[in-house]
């Protein structure tokens, strides 16, 4: 593993917590030392970068979330190391940051260790994506937003326009993006066809409410999940900084922390737009308590995604009127969710393995039974081909 000890500069020890509070686990990078990192895990970092967001100016950089976090008690199931590595502070140019993100990213990733960025301005993730991208690894994002963020291509990369850049890189190994929390206001119609014509998935603020299963198999299908905390409705958070008249409650943002936690296939998570303010306790208590649920999801994982064997699935096969393809789904004896096989040519490449295998609802599995195809089988079969 390559030294990445010298992107950060260490923190502030904590002070003394109880040996049941994550405080006396978690391996600091200190004035100590770096902590020495072994295979899996979670790692927590911090970016403070606001760069690619031209509207804000942050007068300081408030590091009291790591106060709130250590302050927590360890979950039950928790059997894996902690690590907080300090913060990147940000290079001389944009890219700079970027490129130190990217380089811990990709080596966090090799090490099975699931990097929590917790930063500035959304346009991060084009470094957690080209941190991916240095693995030669096909991969699906999801972002917790009310806007789309797809961005002009012939524009700077930006913190609600980075999409865009990501499809231009070659090669691109961006399979499928997912966004849950889209507002219809905040999103203009070129955008939102856009977004159509690509064939990304999309789980609306409104659809979202009514029934959270909508959102799951999003979730389940992401190597990447990107929280947008302006998702949230500003009077959850209890700061200025933050004026959203609709969005996502703070227990729907833990929940959706927890499942994502639980997915076996997501392997970086990051929390954006965090911004100070003077008063911003209230944000710093809500960031800790969606790490504290991802860590938990984390620690459920039962390891069900059918990508080798499929022994402890069962297989429903459904036949479609006046369609060729026979639509197959496998339920998981473990954790009785579902997934939807999509077919794709002989002749594709194999680096499409890991995305033919669609997380689905039981609800996909029902219209199909009544005859109907589901969007999603739709979707990936066009990118797939």
């Amino acid at each position: 593993m390559k030294d990445i000890s010298i992107y950060f500069s260490p923190i502030e020890e904590q002070g003394v917590f109880d040996n049941q509070q994550i405080g006396s686990v978690i391996q600091q990078n200190t004035s100590k030392g770096f902590p020495i990192l072994e295979k899996g895990g979670i790692a927590m970092l911090y970016v403070p970068e606001y760069r690619g967001d031209s509207t804000v100016v942050v007068e300081n950089n408030s590091v009291a979330f790591r106060t709130e976090i250590y302050k927590l008690f360890i979950g039950s199931t928790w059997n894996f190391p902690l690590y907080d590595l300090g913060n990147i502070q940000p290079g001389a140019t944009l890219n700079d940051t970027y490129f130190a993100l990217s380089q811990c990213v990709t080596e966090l990733v090799k090490q099975q260790i699931i990097p929590v960025i917790i930063g500035g301005s959304n346009d991060l993730n084009v470094a957690i994506y080209k941190g991916y991208s240095s693995l030669e690894q096909m991969v699906n994002s999801c972002s917790i937003d009310g806007m789309l963020d797809l961005g002009n291509p012939d524009l700077p990369v930006s913190s609600n326009g980075y999409l865009s850049h990501l499809l231009l890189d070659r090669p691109c190994y961006l399979f499928n993006h997912a966004n849950i929390g889209m507002q219809a206001p905040l999103v203009s119609p070129v955008e939102f066809e856009l977004h159509e014509k690509l064939y990304f998935d999309i789980c609306r603020l409104g659809e979202f409410n009514t029934d959270f299963r909508k959102a799951e198999p999003h979730l389940r299908n992401a190597d990447i999940l990107s929280i947008d905390l302006t998702a949230i409705k500003a009077t959850e958070l209890g700061s200025m900084a933050y004026h959203a008249p609709n969005g996502f409650l703070a227990d729907q943002i833990c929940q959706i922390s927890k499942y994502a936690g639980i997915s076996d296939k997501l392997t970086s998570f990051g929390i954006f737009n965090y911004y100070s303010s003077e008063n911003h306790l209230l944000v710093d208590a809500l960031i800790a308590q969606m790490i504290w649920y991802f860590i938990d999801g984390v620690s459920q994982r039962v390891g069900d995604f059918p990508v080798c064997t499929k022994k402890d699935y069962i297989k429903f096969i459904v036949h479609i009127d006046d369609f060729k393809n026979e639509l197959i789904f496998y339920k998981s004896n473990k954790s009785d969710r579902w997934w939807l096989e999509v077919p794709f040519p002989s002749s594709t490449n194999s680096k499409y393995d890991r995305h033919h295998l669609v997380p689905c609802n039981y609800d996909d599995y029902e219209r199909a039974m009544k005859n109907e195809i589901p969007n999603l089988w739709w979707k990936t079969y066009q990118k797939l081909v």
